[in-house]
């Protein structure tokens, strides 16, 4: 690359995938990293790039015709483009300092969630009360799910506090490859385990294992993310074990568990002990009892009673 097209670029020119696009400027952010010429894609020394980033603001570029083009680069050429660039860094943190960043958020469903483009890389990007929703485990980590649930998450005294009677119908929320649906199956030999999943793949695997070990009183449901897919006033109590922090839309699932569940009927949640950095799992997947409480109660569940039965989670009782 030449000289008088190096300065071509500093006066504002956009280099993109062997290309020059004219741009416009319109607030948002930038970052700075290196560059590689367009012709022998050569490393290009002492250059500048300002590369389109929303981790500062309020600076970007705007590329017409170019909507699939995430990530442009604009050059900058020349000794005075060190300058150049230091001057925008300093303009961007003193802009971005007196205004709000147009990219910070962006509110959805009516101001339940809030969606932002910066988020944890454990989760999905989606707040609900101040907490980001975790990516959610495929059928494909099932095996992993499957020795993890039955190693370390529940004792005899657990399923014991779950207090449930013989005909009780119990709905196993994000079943899984449903070791806990098999674990309750004996205790409600009158009644009825609904395995359920938003995964296809999950529900063969406990169809599977029913047909296998002859198990009646055990049905699959293939659920939403919005909705666990159950009859009015048809269970008696509802089991999510490390599966609530997951939901995507953890309100309307809330609240079609509150439609299906009977009178008194319950509300169980099993999640990793938020308030104990030092259990070894990934922050998004766990939940303080504090935030597990204001979420319940913002659909209508009342508190009944926190267990320390279980050595790093809370087992949490919330009744209809």
């Amino acid at each position: 690359m030449n000289h008088k097209k190096a300065r071509a670029g500093f006066k504002g020119e956009v280099s993109q995938k062997g290309g020059i696009a004219p741009f416009t400027l319109v607030p948002k952010s930038f970052v700075i990293t290196t560059y590689r010429s367009i012709e022998s894609d050569q490393l290009i020394l002492p250059r500048i790039v300002m590369k389109i980033d929303p981790l500062l603001s309020p600076f970007c570029l705007k590329f017409p015709g170019l909507s699939q083009i995430k990530r442009p680069i604009l050059t900058l050429s020349n000794p005075r483009g060190w300058v150049m660039a230091l001057s925008w860094v300093i303009l961007s943190f003193w802009l971005g300092a007196c205004t709000p960043s147009l990219s910070a958020s962006i509110i959805d469903t009516d101001g339940i969630y809030e969606t932002r483009p910066i988020h944890h890389p454990d989760g999905i990007g989606k707040f609900y009360m101040g907490r980001e929703i975790a990516q959610v485990m495929g059928y494909e980590g099932g095996q992993v799910a499957g020795a993890i649930q039955s190693g370390c998450r529940t004792t005899p005294a657990g399923d014991r506090a779950l207090g449930l009677k013989p005909t009780d119908t119990v709905a196993d929320i994000g079943a899984g490859t449903g070791y806990f649906t098999f674990r309750i199956s004996p205790l409600v030999p009158e009644g009825k385990v609904l395995a359920v999943d938003i995964q296809p793949e999950m529900l063969d695997l406990i169809d599977f294992v029913k047909q296998q070990e002859q198990i009646s009183n055990v049905e699959t449901i293939l659920g939403t993310v919005d909705t666990p897919n159950l009859p009015t006033d048809s269970i008696d109590l509802a089991l999510m074990v490390d599966a609530y922090h997951e939901f995507t839309n953890p309100r309307e699932m809330m609240e079609h568990l509150m439609d299906a569940l009977r009178v008194g009927g319950r509300v169980v949640l099993v999640e990793y002990r938020g308030e104990n950095p030092l259990i070894p799992i990934k922050g998004l997947h766990k939940m303080t009892e504090k935030q597990v409480q204001k979420e319940m109660e913002a659909v209508g569940f009342t508190w009944k009673e926190t267990s320390s039965i279980l050595p790093q989670q809370h087992l949490m009782i919330f009744e209809k």
